[in-house]
């Protein structure tokens, strides 16, 4: 059977780099980044923090995304997925996709801007604050992992441990 893994966390906790890496390494493997779905909405779209409709968009992209892995896995296939879950996207990843995976990676606040600073960011500083301060919250992962102090080579050998190294 193949696999499914979500990685979540802050903005630049390296999920996107980790997740490109990590999906490379495997012999078939998609990489589905939710922020690329979110953006298929194109008029009305809201921000997660932006309410109700926020809230709705949030949930509809994850449900979008497992839509997208079961359709990978059914072409026998792993799927790394990207996302800023809560406990609403989580428990959609949870009951749409058998053998999930789900690791939340951590990175202390001042090391985050650091690296969001090196590269385009889409959010303003308030918004990139408000979603650290979410992600502290977040519980029911299998395994909390802080890439602090960690390269990109180790996050991936830790996370192949958990979600298995046979590629």
């Amino acid at each position: 059977m193949k696999r499914v893994l979500v990685l979540s966390g802050p903005p630049a906790a390296g999920k996107s780099t980790l997740g490109r890496r990590l999906a490379g390494m495997r012999d078939r493997c998609a990489f589905i980044d939710v922020d690329d779905v979110r953006q298929l909405v194109v008029a009305g779209a809201a921000a997660p923090w932006e309410g109700a409709e926020g809230r709705r968009q949030r949930r509809l992209s994850a449900v979008n995304a497992g839509s997208l892995a079961k359709n990978f896995v059914a072409a026998e296939m792993d799927v790394v997925i990207a996302d800023v879950v809560n406990e609403e996207t989580l428990a959609v990843y949870r009951g749409a996709l058998d053998g999930l995976v789900v690791v939340h990676l951590h990175v202390a606040y001042g090391r985050a801007r650091a690296r969001a600073l090196g590269r385009p960011i889409h959010l303003t500083w308030d918004e990139f604050e408000l979603l650290h301060r979410e992600q502290e919250a977040v519980t029911g992962v299998d395994l909390w992992l802080d890439t602090t102090g960690l390269s990109v080579e180790e996050t991936a050998e830790r996370v192949l441990g958990l979600w298995g190294a046979e590629y």
